[in-house]
C-alpha cells in the first residue's frame, strides 16, 4: 500500500482576475486520485490521504508519483497552476517507510519555479514478500527532480532549551530517521553475532575520483583497515579512474571490529618526495555492517582536509564497501549505465538527509574522583624511611585522553593527586553528523619511564546524546497497518545535536588493589570486557557548536563555568542494605567465603579512603548439599550488609528509567506469552483475547505511568530536556500505533514483529546516559582472594517516592544473582556461586521507608576471638606464635575488649558473652548420607632393621597427627557400616602399605612408592571404616545439633581456618568467640543499621608501637557484625518435571552424548538417571524435594520465587563428566497445596558458554506445606523405577497415533570412520521411542542407494507440535566380527513441513519426476541433419546478424545490461533467466529437494576437540507424517512414497558453461590473481590452466566444458579456480559444489534449457532431446489424461478438454524466420526453466552454444592539432616581451606509454600557436560496453600484460617548452569520447562555461550527449583550463579536429603521426607561423634581424650617427691645429 499525506501548500501564483480555487492530483502508475478543492486560497491546506493498492507488487527504485495542483473549475477543465515529480527510490530501497517531503518547489509546463511550494508525507507499506536492493546505488538518499529541497538548509538555526549556546541545536528532522533507529536495526543485526573471535572479510572497492584538486596530480588511494594497508596504482588527472578492489581478512571479535576504522586517503604521488595528502575520510566498520546486506554500495565520499577543518571539500572518492562474516553471501555489484554521470550530491555518503559540517565538540573536564593507586610505592617506603609521612593513596599521576572520528586530544597531568583538578576544555574539530559513534574518555596514568597505564574507560555514545530528530517518524516501520499518517507538525521535533553534562562518568575496570606484580585484567581498564570494579568518575560536560573554529585545541575553563558546575556537585546520603539469604551452588569447600558488597569506593574492605562500614558479610565455611554442590549454612540467621554512600540526586533520571522499564518489562512478559500461544497454535479467539490484554496493558501503562515532569529537579541539563522530548514523543507514538493496531490489524501473527520492535524500543528509550550513580558490586572472597562478582545497576534497586513504578525492579525484593568470574575465558561455563539478596538503596532521608521492606529481625554485635595454644597438654596463651591473646576472625588484628566503643547513635545493650560461630565450624561429614573415616598407620626403622611405630603413629593424610582408630566415636545419628579396614585399592603392597624416605629439613617423606626397598625408613598404610546416617522412625524426634564444647572453645589441629566443635587428641589450637550486642539510642525499627559507620576500635597501644601496620588490614577488619534472625521457618515442596531435551551438542566421539540433568534449588540438589548415546534425551522424570526449608514470608516467595537452575552434563566413563549447558526455569508457587492449577510445560533454552546449546522441556512447581499433614500433596506420579517418579499425566504431553514414513533413497560422501571406509550401512530412524532399520547397502561403491527405499513406523507423538520429538537418524556400518559403529547421525528437529493429509495426492506424492517419464517413453532413433541446404543470401544474413547477436546479447539483456545487447532486444528474441544465487535457494525450485531432501551426517566431538561436530556424509531421504485412527478396524491410508523412479545408476551427459567470476579473492601481491578453472565430475578431471586470465578479479571466461558421468556415484560437480603461478604452486582461490542428483531427480529440472519459443535454427534453437510435442504426451500419460490432437495444420489443438489455437499465443509476437509452426502450441503445457545434465537413455541433446567471450574491436583515435588562442603568456624575453614555447602534448588514459607531443611554436607573443600536427592513437574498443581494454604490463619484470576497462577519453595538455629548466604546464582539457563536450566554432565563443556539465551535481542534459563513436568527426575550439588559489581559470584554447577511424578503414584512408609520410586524410601543410617564431640558439641571424633589429633599430642608427659625428669630430680636433699652424705658416703660399 502507497499512502500520500498531501498536508499544505504556499505561496500558490494568483491568477489575473480573483484567486485560484486549488486542488491537488496525484498519479502513480497511470492511477490518479485527487483531493477537495480549497476555495480562494493561496497558502492552502487539505491533509487528505490518498492510498493507492499496489496489488502485492513492490515498488521498484525507479518508482515516482507526479503531483499536479490545478485551479478547480466548475464548468470545464480545471486549470493547470504547477507540478512536481517526486522519486521513490528511498522507499523501494527499504530503508525508510515515510518520505516526508518538505516545501517541494513547483514547476510550470515549460520547467520554470513558480514560487510556490507543497508539503507531502509519502508512506509506503512493502508486500510480505518485498526485499529491499542492495544493488540500488543510491537507494537511501531522496531527491526531488523540481529542485528538491534542501534538507540541511533548517539546520542552521540552532535553538537551545536553556542549555549553552549552541550545545543542543535542534537540526532539521532527516527525512530518513536517524539514529534511534539505526540502533535498533544495529542491536539486532549484531545481536545475532556471537561474540567470540571469528572471520570477518572487509572488501573495499575504490572506483573514481572526481574534482580532486591541484594541477597535473598524479593520484593514489591508500586504504587502511585494522593495521592492513593497501594502495591502488597510480593515476593522472583530477578525476582518475581505478576501479581496484582489496580485501582484508581479519579474525577478531566482532565487538572490536565494529569499533574500528576504515581509514581511506588520497594522496599525490610523487617519485622522489613524499607523497603528499589530498583528502581523506574515515568510518567505523560497524557502519558498514549496520547498513543494509552490510554494504555500501556505489557512494560517494566526501573528502577533506584532516589538519585544516576551515577548507571545503577536497574530492569526490566512489566507492564500495563490504562487510562479509562467515556464511554472508556478499550481495552482487551491479554497475549502473549511467554511473560515470550520476549525481554526486543525492548519492554521497551521509547519515540521511543530512549534510556534513564542521563542528566542534568542546569537551569540558573539571575533576576526577577515586582514582586507585597506579605506581609503586617504593619511592615513598624509602621517604618513610627517612621520616617523610605516609600517603599513599595519592600514588597515581593522572590525566584524561579524549578520542573521536581519529582525533586524540589529553589533558595536562596532575602528578600525584588520586582527585585531581584539570579545569580544561578540550575542542575536537570534526564533520557532523560523524560515521563515529562514540567519544572514548580514558584516563591514564602517567608514568616518566615505563608506557603510561590505563585507570578506566567509559564512552559517550552519541546515538544516546544526541538525535537527528527523524525516529518518530519510523515508529511504525516496519508494520504493515501503521504507517505514520499524520503530517508532523514544527513543535514535535526532537532533534538535537551531541550536548551532555555537566555530569559525573563512571569508571570501571581491573579490582582497586595495587600490587607491583602485572595485573591479569588491565584489558579492562581499556574498556574490553565488563569492568568488575569502581575505579573512579570524571566530572566532564560535552557541548556541539557548528561552524566556526576555535584557537586552542586545549584551554583553560572559565571561572564562570567552574562556578557552574559546583552546583551539579552537590551530594546527599544515599543507604544501601543488602540482606543475604542463601548462597548455594559453590564449587568446592576451600577456605571460608565472605561477601562484600560496595557502591563506588564506600563499602570496599581493601580501600582505606572511606569511613569503614559494616560492608562485608561474616566468613562462612561451605557445607555440602548432599549430592553435588556446597552452600553457606546461615540457617535463621542471614547476614547482612550496610554500606552509606554520598552521591548526586538523580532521581529525575533514574524514575524515568525506572518506569520504562517497569513498562517494558510487562510488555515483554505478555509478548512471551503471545509467542506461546501462536507456538501452540491455540485457537483464534483464544489467541485474540491475550493480543488484546497485550496491547490494552500496553495502552493503559503508557497512559498511566507518565515520566516524571523535569520542573524543580536537581542537577537539571540541557540533555535532561531533550531526552525528555525524545521519550515523551516516542511514547506517545508508540501508544498511538497500539491504539491504531488494536482497530485496524487484519492478521494479528503479523503484528509480532512490530511489537517486538515496540519492546526493543522501550528498552533502547530506558537507556541513560547521564546515570552517574555507580554499580553496585558484590564480591565474594576466598579468605583474602577476591573470586568473582555481579555489577548491578543502582537503578534496579532505588527507591522512589514518585511513584512505585519509580521504584527498582528488585527494589526491596529478594532475586536470584549468578555470580561471575572476572573475566571469564569459558563465558560462564562455571557459576561460582548463586545468591539470594535482597537490596535496598535509597535517599538517606527517606531511609524509614526501608522499615516496610524489611523482614526479620536486625542485630548488631561487635565480636572478638580469645586465642590459646595447647603447651605440654596445658591450654593458655604461651605458644601462640604469631597470634594475640584476643584477636578479629582473621587473628591478624591485635584486640581489647575495653577498646571497643559503639559507634556514635548505638549504645550497649548486653555485656560481653562467649557465642560460639556456626558457620565456621565445618565437620567433615556435614550434609553427607554417608561417610568414610580415614587415619594413617605410620612405622618407621633405622636402615635395615626392624618396623617399629613411628613417633606419630597415626595421622590425616598430610602427616598431621590424628586420632587412634581406637578413639574414633560415633556421632549420633548416625551408624556404623563396616570395621576399620585396610585400604588395598591404592599403589601398595600386600598388606596396605606404602614407602618412602625423609629427605631433611623435612620429618616426612614427599613421595610413596608400593615396594619395600633396604634405603626405606617410613611406611604408611590407610585405615577406613564407612559409616552411614540413621533414617529417622516416625514420631522420633528431630536429632539436636551437636552443640559442642559446654565453654564455647572451637579446636584445630593446626591454626588456620579448620575448626571443629569437639576437643581431638591432635588438637593444638583452640579458640572462642566473644560478642557484644548493640542497640539503636533513639531510633526503632530495621533503618537504624544505616546510623552504622567507622571501626569499633583497635588497640591503640600496638598501633603507636609498630605505625607500620598496613592500614588497609586495619580498616574494615573490625566493624559491626549485622545480621537478620527470622523466628520461623516455612517448609515447602518442590516438585522439578524433566520430560525431554533436544539439539543438545555431542561430547563424545560416536556423535553423541550421555547425557544427565543436574537440578539445584537453594540448598538442595539432585540427579536424573543418565542415558546413554542420545541427543535428544526424554527423561520423563519428576524430581521431588520433600522438605526444602525457606526463611521469610510466603507472600514474599510468590513474588520472586527462587530459581530452579538445572545444569546438563555428559556422562564420561573416564575422566570428569563435562558440561553441556545450563538453563533456568521459575516455579510456579502454590500457598494452599489443593489449588487445581498445574504447571505447564515449556521449552527453557539451554545455554553454554553464552551460546545456544539446545532446549528443554520443563516445569517446576514449589508447593507451601501444610504443619497438620502431608496428605493435601498432590498424589506421587507413577513409578517408572525404584526413586524414579514419572512426569504425571495433566502435565505430560497428550499423544496421538502416527504413522511415519521414511524415504530412505542412499548415502553419499560417507567420510571413513577408525580408518576404515564405510562399506555396508543401513540407516536406522527412530522417532518417539520406536525404531526402525533399513536394509543393508551391500556395496557403496557400486551403488549408494538403498536397495528397498521405503520404511514405515507408527509411533505416538504428542498432539501439540510444540512437544514433538525429533526423528534421529542414524547410520550403522556393518563390520567384520559383528561390530556395528553409529558411523554418522542427524537430528531432524522440526517435523512441520513433513505432515501431510494422506488422501490428497499431489504431484509431489507421485514423484513425478522427468525418470518416470523416461521408462515410459517411447524409444525413438535421432538423426540430426548437419548438411548445409540454405540459400545463400540467408547464410549471409545470419553472418550480419552473428556480429550483433551474439549468445552475450541474450546474456547481457536476460542480466538487464540493455547497453551491451540493444539490437538483440529491439529483434525481440528469448532471454534467459538469469538467478542471483544457487538454484536451492530460489524458493520456487523448493531448494530442489521436491523428490527428496539431502540431510548431512554428523560426528561428535572433532579430534582436536573442537565442540563444532564435523559433516561426514549425506543422507538423501524424505519423510511423510500423518495421523491414524485408533480404532483398528479403520482402513490405513494409501502410502504417500510410491512410483519410484529405478534407483540403479544412470549415465548422463553434463555440460556446463562458465561465464563469469565476480570479486575472486586475490592471491598475488598486485591485489590480483591469475585465474582458470578445474572441474572434477568423479573420476573425470579437466584442468584448464592453459587458458588463465591474467591480473584480474572479475574474470570473464566463457568456457564450456562437456563430460559424462554415472548418477548417483559421480553426483557432485566440483568447480575449483585457481591462481595461476610461474614458479610457486599455483593457490586455490575458492571452489563450489553443485550436486548433480538433486537437479537430476526434481522435477524442476531441465536438460539442455527449454526455450520460451520453438526455433528450428539461430542462436535460440530447440535443442532438447524430446520436441515439446513429445513432452506434452509425456506430460498427459503421467496425469493419466487422454493425448493431445494437433488440426488445423499443427494451428490448433485439443488438450484436457480445452481447445488451444497459435493465435492465442503470438498474436503481440513478431514471427521471425527460426520460428516453426509445428510444436511451438505444445511447449506452452509444458516449460520448466532451468540447466542440466541430460540423460543419455532418452537420446543425444542438440549442440551446444558459444560463449567464447566477445573480442574487442581495433579502433584509431586521430586528433589533429591545428591552433592554440589566448594562451598563457608564461614568461618574459630578455627584451622585456611577454611570450610562450608553446608545444601540445595528449594522450589517452590508461595508455600514457603513448603520449605524443607537438612541435614548439617559439616565441608567440599573442598566446596564439600554429601546429597542423596529427596525434595518432590506437586502442582496443568494446562497442557493446563502451570502455576501452587497455593491457599492458604493470612492471617490466611482469609475465603478463593486465586488462583494464577505463572509459575512452582523450587529455590534451598546453605546455611552455623551457630549454634549461622544467617545462611549464600552461592548462589541460579532458575530454570523454562517449560523451563529447560540443566544440565552440570560432575562439571567442570558447569558454570555460562550455565544460561547466561535466562538473558534479548538474546531471548532463541528454541533447549534449554526443558520442564521438556515432559522429566519427568532430572539429572546434575547446578551452584548457589551469587551477589557480583553488579556481579553475583559462589557460588557453586549442583548436583540434577528433576523429575515430575503425582499423579497416585506417588502412583504405592512413594518416601517420605528425606530418610524417603518408601525410593525408587530411594533408597537414607546414604550419605558416610568423616569421618571429624561432629558436634564438640555432638562428643568429634571425635573433639580430627580429629581435635585436626590430626592437633597438633606432638605438642603432642613434649609436651610428653619434659614432659617426664622434669620429667627425675626433678627426676634426685630432687634424685641427695642424690646419691653423698651417694655416698660419702657410708653407705653401
Amino acid at each position: 500500500m502507497l499512502r500520500v499525506v498531501v498536508e499544505s501548500a504556499k505561496a500558490l501564483p494568483k491568477k489575473r482576475v480573483g484567486t485560484p480555487d486549488p486542488v491537488t492530483s496525484v498519479i502513480f502508475k497511470d492511477e490518479k486520485k485527487k483531493t477537495k478543492s480549497i476555495d480562494s486560497d493561496l497558502n492552502p491546506v487539505w491533509n487528505e490521504v490518498l492510498e493507492f493498492d499496489l496489488k502485492g507488487t513492490p515498488l521498484d527504485a525507479g518508482s515516482f508519483i507526479d503531483v499536479i495542483v490545478k485551479d478547480y473549475e466548475t464548468i470545464g477543465r480545471d486549470k493547470f497552476i504547477g507540478s512536481t515529480k517526486i522519486s521513490l527510490r528511498d522507499l523501494a530501497s527499504g530503508q525508510v517507510r515515510s518520505l516526508p517531503s518538505k516545501n517541494v518547489p513547483l514547476v510550470d509546463e515549460s520547467g520554470q519555479n513558480i514560487g510556490g511550494t507543497i508539503n507531502l508525507v509519502i508512506g509506503y507499506d512493502p508486500p510480505p514478500n518485498a526485499t529491499p536492493n542492495p544493488n540500488d546505488p543510491d537507494a537511501g538518499d531522496s531527491t526531488m527532480d523540481a529542485g528538491g529541497g534542501d534538507g540541511g538548509e533548517e539546520g542552521d538555526e540552532t535553538q537551545t532549551d536553556g542549555g549553552p549556546s549552541g550545545s543542543a541545536g535542534g537540526l532539521s528532522p532527516a527525512a530518513q530517521g536517524g539514529l534511534l533507529r539505526r540502533r535498533l536495526a544495529k542491536s539486532q543485526n549484531r545481536h545475532r553475532l556471537v561474540n567470540k573471535p571469528q572471520d570477518f572479510q572487509i572488501r573495499v572497492r575504490i572506483i573514481q575520483a572526481r574534482q580532486l584538486a591541484g594541477n597535473n596530480i598524479k593520484p593514489v588511494v591508500k586504504v587502511n583497515v585494522c593495521g592492513q594497508t593497501h594502495r591502488t596504482r597510480i593515476r593522472r588527472g583530477n578525476n582518475p579512474f581505478f576501479d581496484e578492489m582489496f580485501f582484508y581478512n581479519v579474525n577478531m571479535l566482532p565487538s572490536d571490529l565494529f569499533d574500528k576504522n576504515i581509514s581511506i586517503r588520497v594522496y599525490d604521488s610523487y617519485s622522489l618526495r613524499a607523497d603528499s595528502l589530498m583528502g581523506e575520510f574515515k568510518l567505523d566498520v560497524g557502519y558498514v555492517y549496520d547498513e543494509s546486506a552490510h554494504c555500501v554500495m556505489r557512494k560517494w565520499l566526501l573528502l577533506n582536509d584532516p589538519d585544516d577543518s576551515s577548507t571545503g571539500a577536497k574530492g569526490y572518492l566512489k566507492v564500495s564497501l563490504f562487510v562479509v562474516g562467515a556464511g554472508d553471501e556478499p550481495p552482487v555489484e551491479k554497475r549502473e549505465y549511467n554511473d560515470d554521470q550520476d549525481d554526486i550530491e543525492s548519492n554521497l555518503l551521509l547519515p540521511a538527509g543530512l549534510t556534513l559540517r564542521w563542528a566542534t565538540l568542546s569537551l569540558k573536564v573539571f575533576r576526577a574522583e577515586d582514582i586507585p593507586q597506579m605506581d609503586d610505592a617504593f619511592v615513598q617506603t624509602m621517604r618513610e624511611f627517612f621520616g617523610g609521612d605516609e600517603n599513599k593513596k595519592n600514588l597515581v599521576d593522572p590525566f584524561l585522553e579524549a578520542r573521536f572520528a581519529g582525533k586524540k586530544l589529553c589533558t595536562q597531568i596532575i602528578e600525584k593527586n588520586a582527585n585531581p583538578e584539570w579545569n580544561q576544555v578540550l575542542h575536537l574539530q570534526v564533520k557532523f553528523p560523524s560515521m563515529c559513534e562514540s567519544v572514548k574518555l580514558t584516563v591514564f596514568d602517567w608514568d616518566r619511564l615505563t608506557g603510561n597505564d590505563a585507570i578506566g574507560t567509559t564512552y559517550l555514545n552519541l546515538a544516546t546524546i544526541a538525535s537527528s530528530g527523524g525516529e518518530i517518524e519510523e515508529e511504525h516501520a516496519g508494520n504493515g497497518e501503521m504507517t505514520s499518517y499524520e503530517a508532523k507538525s514544527g513543535e514535535s521535533e526532537v532533534g538535537f545535536l551531541p550536548v551532555f553534562g555537566p555530569c559525573f562518568v563512571n569508571l570501571y575496570g581491573s579490582p582497586r588493589e595495587f600490587s607491583g606484580l602485572p595485573d591479569p585484567y588491565e584489558d579492562l581498564n581499556i574498556g574490553k570486557g565488563e569492568g568488575v570494579a569502581f575505579r573512579g568518575r570524571i566530572l566532564v560536560e560535552l557541548s556541539t557548536k557548528l561552524e566556526g573554529k576555535e584557537d586552542k585545541a586545549v584551554d583553560s575553563i572559565h571561572s564562570d563555568d567552574i562556578l557552574v558546575s559546583q552546583k551539579y556537585q552537590r551530594r546527599r546520603k544515599y543507604c544501601l542494605c543488602a540482606v543475604f539469604h542463601s548462597a548455594s551452588m559453590i564449587r568446592e569447600p576451600g577456605e571460608p567465603i565472605q561477601f562484600e558488597v560496595s557502591i563506588g569506593n564506600y563499602g570496599n574492605k581493601l580501600d582505606t579512603t572511606c569511613k569503614p562500614l559494616a560492608s562485608t558479610t561474616q566468613f562462612s565455611c561451605a557445607v555440602f548439599d548432599g549430592n553435588h554442590y556446597y552452600y553457606l549454612p546461615w540457617a535463621n540467621t542471614k547476614p547482612v550488609v550496610v554500606v552509606t554512600s554520598f552521591w548526586e540526586d538523580i532521581s529525575h533520571r533514574l524514575d524515568t528509567v525506572n518506569i520504562i522499564l517497569y513498562i517494558a518489562h510487562r510488555l515483554q512478559s505478555n509478548l512471551e506469552a503471545f509467542k506461546i500461544a501462536i507456538l501452540a497454535k491455540i485457537p483464534d479467539n483464544q489467541l485474540v483475547e491475550v493480543w488484546l490484554k497485550l496491547l490494552t496493558q500496553l495502552i493503559e501503562d503508557l497512559e498511566s505511568f507518565p515520566t516524571p515532569e523535569l520542573e524543580g529537579s536537581a542537577n537539571l541539563t540541557s540533555l535532561d530536556i531533550q531526552v525528555k522530548k525524545l521519550r515523551d514523543s516516542a511514547l506517545t507514538a508508540m501508544k498511538n500505533g497500539a491504539r491504531r493496531m488494536k482497530e485496524e490489524a487484519m492478521e494479528i501473527r503479523e503484528t509480532l514483529s512490530d511489537i517486538e520492535s515496540w519492546a526493543d524500543k522501550l528498552k533502547m528509550l530506558a537507556e541513560e546516559p547521564q546515570n552517574s550513580m555507580p554499580d553496585i558490586i558484590i564480591w565474594m572472597l576466598r579468605g583474602e582472594k577476591r573470586v568473582a562478582y555481579s555489577r548491578i545497576p543502582a537503578h534496579q534497586i532505588l527507591y522512589s517516592t514518585y511513584s512505585e513504578q519509580a521504584c527498582g525492579r528488585h527494589c526491596g525484593k529478594t532475586q536470584t544473582i549468578f555470580l561471575k568470574y572476572p573475566m571469564d575465558k569459558d563465558k560462564g561455563l562455571k557459576v561460582p556461586v548463586v545468591i539470594r539478596a535482597n537490596m535496598w538503596l535509597g535517599l538517606s532521608a527517606h531511609e524509614k521507608k526501608f522499615n516496610s521492606f524489611s523482614e526479620g529481625t536486625f542485630s548488631v554485635f561487635a565480636e572478638l576471638y580469645e586465642n590459646q595454644a595447647q603447651v605440654f597438654g596445658n591450654w593458655g596463651t604461651t605458644g601462640l606464635v604469631g597470634r594475640h591473646k584476643y584477636s578479629d576472625v582473621t587473628g591478624k588484628l591485635k584486640l581489647k575488649q575495653e577498646y571497643f566503643m559503639p559507634p556514635s547513635g548505638w549504645e550497649w545493650e548486653a555485656d560481653w558473652l562467649i557465642d560460639p560461630e556456626k558457620a565456621l565450624l565445618t565437620e567433615a561429614d556435614a550434609g553427607h548420607t554417608e561417610f568414610m573415616d580415614e587415619v594413617f598407620q605410620n612405622e618407621a626403622r633405622y636402615p635395615g632393621r626392624e618396623w617399629k611405630p613411628a613417633s606419630e603413629p597415626y595421622t590425616d593424610v598430610n602427616g598431621e597427627k590424628s586420632r587412634n582408630p581406637a578413639e574414633f566415636e560415633l556421632p549420633s545419628g548416625w551408624m556404623w557400616e563396616d570395621a576399620w579396614t585396610v585400604d588395598e585399592n591404592r599403589a601398595v603392597d600386600d598388606e596396605g602399605w606404602e614407602y618412602g624416605v625423609t629427605i631433611p629439613p623435612h620429618d616426612k617423606p614427599l613421595s610413596w612408592v608400593p615396594t619395600e626397598k633396604v634405603y626405606h625408613v617410613h611406611r604408611r598404610r590407610r585405615l577406613v571404616r564407612e559409616r552411614k546416617r540413621a533414617a529417622l522412625t516416625a514420631g522420633a524426634p528431630a536429632e539436636k545439633p551437636d552443640q559442642g564444647d559446654p565453654e564455647g572453645w572451637e579446636f584445630s589441629s593446626l591454626i588456620g581456618w579448620k575448626f571443629h566443635r569437639n576437643e581431638r587428641s591432635s588438637d593444638t589450637f583452640r579458640r572462642r568467640r566473644w560478642r557484644r550486642k548493640m542497640g539503636p539510642e533513639d531510633r526503632l525499627g530495621a533503618s537504624a543499621i544505616f546510623q552504622l559507620e567507622g571501626a569499633l576500635g583497635v588497640d591503640t597501644e600496638e598501633k603507636e608501637k609498630d605505625s607500620k601496620v598496613d592500614a588497609s588490614k586495619l580498616f574494615g577488619a573490625n566493624t559491626p557484625t549485622v545480621s537478620c534472625s527470622f523466628d520461623r521457618s516455612y517448609m515447602y515442596h518442590l516438585r522439578v518435571y524433566i520430560y525431554q531435551a533436544r539439539n543438545m551438542t555431542s561430547m563424545d566421539k560416536d556423535s553423541f552424548s550421555d547425557p544427565y540433568a543436574h537440578v539445584s534449588f537453594l540448598h538442595v540438589s539432585k540427579t536424573t538417571e543418565k542415558l546413554r548415546s542420545t541427543l535428544n534425551p526424554t527423561w520423563d522424570q519428576t524430581l521431588i524435594f520433600s522438605d526444602v526449608e525457606i526463611y521469610g514470608d510466603p507472600q514474599n516467595v510468590v513474588q520472586c520465587p527462587p530459581d530452579v537452575v538445572v545444569e546438563f552434563y555428559d556422562q564420561d566413563q573416564v575422566g570428569k563428566d563435562e558440561m553441556l549447558g545450563r538453563t533456568v526455569c521459575v516455579p510456579m508457587v502454590k500457598l494452599v497445596p489443593g489449588m487445581d492449577q498445574k504447571p505447564r510445560l515449556l521449552w527453557h533454552p539451554i545455554t553454554n558458554k553464552g551460546q545456544r546449546a539446545g532446549e528443554a522441556l520443563l516445569a517446576a512447581e514449589l508447593i507451601l506445606k501444610d504443619k497438620s499433614s502431608e496428605a493435601d500433596l498432590p498424589l506421587a506420579p507413577p513409578k517408572r523405577a525404584e526413586n524414579i517418579y514419572m512426569v504425571p499425566q495433566g502435565i505430560r504431553p497428550v499423544v496421538q497415533l502416527t504413522a511415519l514414513e521414511i524415504l530412505a533413497w542412499g548415502l553419499r560422501n560417507m567420510k571413513s570412520y577408525q580408518m576404515a571406509s564405510v562399506t555396508s550401512p543401513s540407516l536406522v530412524v527412530e522417532c518417539g521411542g520406536q525404531r526402525v532399520e533399513s536394509a543393508v547397502i551391500k556395496n557403496m561403491k557400486k551403488s549408494p542407494n538403498f536397495p528397498s527405499s521405503v520404511l514405515f513406523i507408527k509411533v505416538l507423538l504428542p498432539k501439540d507440535e510444540m512437544y514433538t520429538p525429533p526423528i534421529v537418524l542414524k547410520v550403522i556400518d556393518h563390520r567384520p566380527f559383528g561390530r556395528k559403529p553409529v558411523v554418522g547421525q542427524c537430528t531432524i528437529g522440526s517435523l512441520e513441513e513433513f505432515r501431510c493429509d494422506p488422501n490428497i495426492i499431489t504431484a509431489e506424492g507421485a514423484m513425478s519426476s522427468k525418470m518416470s517419464l523416461m521408462k515410459a517413453s517411447t524409444r525413438k532413433h535421432l538423426s540430426i541433419n548437419m548438411g548445409e541446404n540454405r540459400p545463400l543470401l540467408e547464410a549471409q544474413l545470419e553472418e550480419k546478424e552473428k556480429e550483433t547477436v551474439d549468445w552475450w546479447s541474450k546474456f547481457y539483456a536476460s542480466t538487464g545490461d540493455e547497453e551491451r545487447c540493444e539490437p538483440y532486444i529491439k529483434k525481440g528474441y528469448d532471454t534467459l533467466k538469469v538467478y542471483e544465487c544457487e538454484l536451492e535457494e530460489v524458493p520456487e525450485f523448493r531448494g530442489l529437494t521436491d523428490f527428496c531432501s539431502t540431510f548431512k551426517l554428523l560426528r561428535g566431538k572433532n579430534e582436536n576437540g573442537d565442540d563444532d561436530p564435523t559433516v561426514v556424509g549425506e543422507l538423501k531421504g524424505s519423510f511423510k507424517m500423518y495421523p491414524l485412527s485408533d480404532d483398528p478396524g479403520v482402513t490405513a491410508p494409501i502410502r504417500q512414497f510410491r512410483e519410484l523412479p529405478d534407483s540403479g545408476p544412470q549415465e548422463c551427459l553434463v555440460r556446463l558453461y562458465v561465464v563469469q567470476a565476480i570479486d575472486l579473492q586475490p592471491k598475488d601481491n598486485n591485489g590480483r590473481c591469475d585465474p582458470y578453472m578445474k572441474i572434477t565430475l568423479g573420476k573425470n578431471t579437466i584442468d584448464d590452466r592453459d587458458h588463465y586470465l591474467p591480473n584480474t578479479i572479475d574474470p570473464v571466461f566463457g568456457r564450456m566444458f562437456e563430460m559424462t558421468c554415472f548418477l548417483p556415484q559421480d553426483k557432485d560437480l566440483k568447480i575449483c579456480v585457481y591462481d595461476y603461478d610461474l614458479l610457486s604452486r599455483d593457490e586455490k582461490v575458492g571452489e563450489t559444489v553443485i550436486d548433480l542428483e538433486n537437479r537430476f531427480l526434481s522435477r524442476y529440472n531441465s536438460y539442455c534449457g527449454l526455450p520460451q519459443t520453438y526455433c528450428t535454427s539461430g542462436i535460440n534453437q530447440w535443442r532438447d532431446q524430446l520436441k515439446p510435442s513429445q513432452i506434452l504426451e509425456n506430460l498427459a500419460r503421467l496425469k493419466g489424461l487422454s493425448k493431445p490432437r494437433t488440426e488445423d495444420n499443427g494451428n490448433s489443438l485439443t488438450f484436457n478438454g480445452k481447445d488451444y489455437t497459435l493465435a492465442q499465443f503470438e498474436n503481440n509476437k513478431e514471427v521471425h524466420q527460426y520460428l516453426a509452426p509445428s510444436s511451438r502450441l505444445s511447449r506452452r503445457e509444458s516449460f520448466r526453466c532451468g540447466w542440466m545434465s541430460s540423460p543419455k537413455s532418452i537420446g543425444i541433446p542438440g549442440p551446444p552454444f558459444d560463449i567464447t567471450p566477445r573480442k574487442p574491436k581495433r579502433y584509431f583515435l586521430r586528433a589533429v592539432i591545428w591552433n592554440t588562442t589566448d594562451v598563457t603568456l608564461d614568461e618574459t624575453s630578455i627584451t622585456g616581451e611577454h611570450m610562450s614555447d608553446i608545444y601540445v602534448k595528449g594522450w589517452m588514459p590508461g595508455m600514457e606509454d603513448d603520449k605524443q607531443k607537438t612541435d614548439v611554436h617559439y616565441r608567440s607573443l599573442d598566446g596564439d600557436g600554429n601546429f597542423n600536427w596529427r596525434f595518432v592513437f590506437a586502442f582496443e574498443y568494446l562497442p557493446a560496453e563502451q570502455l576501452c581494454l587497455v593491457s599492458q604490463k604493470e612492471n617490466f619484470w611482469s609475465l603478463d600484460k593486465t586488462e583494464f576497462r577505463i572509459p575512452p577519453k582523450i587529455i590534451v595538455q598546453i605546455w611552455d617548452n623551457d630549454k634549461f629548466s622544467l617545462d611549464d604546464y600552461l592548462g589541460t582539457v579532458e575530454l570523454d569520447l562517449r560523451d563529447l563536450v560540443p566544440p565552440a566554432k570560432t575562439p571567442q565563443k570558447c569558454s570555460l562555461e562550455m565544460m561547466d556539465d561535466q562538473d558534479i551535481g548538474h546531471p548532463r542534459k541528454p541533447e549534449n550527449a554526443k558520442s564521438l563513436f556515432a559522429q566519427k568527426s568532430v572539429q572546434g575550439w575547446w578551452p584548457c583550463s589551469i587551477e589557480q588559489d583553488g579556481k579553475k581559470v583559462l589557460g588557453g584554447k586549442v583548436e583540434m579536429t577528433l576523429e575515430i577511424v575503425p582499423e579497416a578503414d585506417a588502412d583504405e584512408r592512413p594518416a601517420a603521426k605528425g606530418r610524417d609520410e603518408p601525410n593525408m586524410n587530411p594533408k597537414l601543410d607546414p604550419p605558416k607561423r610568423p616569421e618571429t617564431s624561432f629558436f634564438w640558439f640555432t638562428n643568429p641571424c634571425k635573433t639580430m634581424k627580429f629581435i635585436i633589429w626590430r626592437r633597438f633599430r633606432c638605438l642603432f642608427i642613434g649609436l651610428l650617427i653619434l659614432i659617426i659625428v664622434i669620429l667627425f669630430l675626433a678627426i676634426l680636433l685630432y687634424s685641427l691645429p695642424n690646419y691653423i699652424s698651417m694655416k698660419i705658416v702657410k708653407p705653401y703660399a
